[in-house]
């Protein structure tokens, strides 16, 4: 039977690999094709569009992972159903786990992977394309002038400050809800800043409508001094700049890193941006089990259409529609838990495991 197993799993792995190159190519070449006027006017190197598109690898295969190892299950069960190899397995007493054993197998191995590479691989890739992109490319181009408005957009900034700002204008480099917590080498907050406005003149910040409140480190429920300004010069050494290369970073952090990076705005009172951060950490542990979720939604489909002559390529159609279900449930999800209608690990893991009870459902209705 081990021959059997191997011959399915190299069937599915190869189907993996060719998926996961059309992907690769598909998303090379639409984004290539989007900037490519820029590329030559602005005469960017071969080398460093190569680069470019080098660096975004890891981050294709974690995203396209999940529906390529489903399209290649279903093909390769389709396709096996329709030369009624599945038939002579079940005469051989194969039931529906030990029928698809090699594709669960396979779907385990790939979210092992999945974690893995993002994980070690993705932050760092990010981390390169985006300076690529803001060293050379948005150097010699004007991307870096359109506009864009960032929302909730906090980091852990310079002189042991928490920045949280509700609304940040790249282009007129304004910001609006802002809060600054300083604190001392003990993570005990010092200081509060609280301004509904803040603009740049090129040199500095300028706070409007700003509440200053001073605390006893020792008993931070108690507030020393506050004081109240129309206009307040921010002393912040941080740039508009450095403000999109902080959102950046943190986008970019992996599991350890953005514990870590929730742990310093504990005591910040600053709720919505720390719930949304909450719900990317739980995402970065949830998504990875999307594929061996969708995977198992997949199955009994495949060892159905099949039955019938030339649907094998139906395969294909099914494989899209789940991982676009998925997408948009996992989706909404997010973006509910963001907005703190639903707890952090609850918005994280609602898209997995309702998949997971229809696999179940679909497996104990059809077989």
């Amino acid at each position: 039977m081990r021959i059997v197993d191997r011959y399915i799993t190299v069937s599915i792995a190869r189907t993996f690999l060719s998926a996961i190159l059309v992907f690769c190519f598909l998303y090379v070449l639409i984004d290539l094709a989007t900037h490519m006027d820029d590329f030559i006017s602005n005469k960017v190197p071969l080398l460093i569009v190569g680069e470019y598109y080098a660096s975004f690898l890891p981050v294709i295969f974690v995203q396209t992972s999940p529906i390529a190892s489903l399209l290649a299950t279903l093909f390769t069960y389709s396709t096996l159903n329709n030369n009624n190899e599945i038939i002579a397995l079940r005469a051989t007493g194969f039931d529906f786990w030990r029928t698809t054993r090699p594709a669960i197998i396979f779907g385990l191995m790939i979210t092992s992977l999945i974690f893995m590479v993002n994980e070690r691989f993705v932050p760092g890739s990010m981390n390169a394309s985006q300076d690529i992109k803001q060293d050379t490319i948005e150097a010699r181009t004007k991307d870096a002038q359109k506009a864009q408005e960032i929302k909730n957009l906090f980091f852990y900034g310079l002189k042991d400050r928490l920045f949280f700002i509700d609304h940040y204008f790249s282009t007129s480099h304004t910001m609006e809800g802002i809060t600054v917590i300083s604190q001392d080498s003990q993570q005990r907050m010092t200081e509060k800043i609280s301004a509904q406005k803040g603009t740049w003149d090129g040199k500095r910040w300028t706070f409007f409508n700003c509440q200053v409140a001073t605390y006893d480190p020792l008993d931070n429920s108690r507030t020393d001094q506050v004081k109240f300004y129309k206009e307040y010069p921010m002393d912040m050494g941080e740039t508009p700049k450095d403000l999109l290369t902080q959102r950046t970073r943190v986008a970019n952090m992996n599991i350890q890193e953005l514990s870590a990076y929730i742990n310093r705005f504990q005591s910040s009172g600053a709720y919505s941006a720390l719930n949304s951060l909450r719900v990317d950490l739980h995402q970065r542990i949830a998504y990875p089990f999307g594929c061996i979720v969708i995977l198992l939604v997949g199955l009994p489909f495949a060892l159905t259409t099949g039955r019938r002559k030339g649907l094998t390529f139906a395969s294909v159609g099914i494989a899209l529609a789940i991982g676009f279900l998925f997408f948009v449930v996992n989706s909404v999800g997010l973006a509910l838990g963001k907005g703190g209608a639903l707890p952090p690990i609850v918005a994280a893991w609602i898209a997995p495991v309702l998949f997971l009870i229809a696999g179940w459902h679909l497996v104990r209705k059809l077989f």
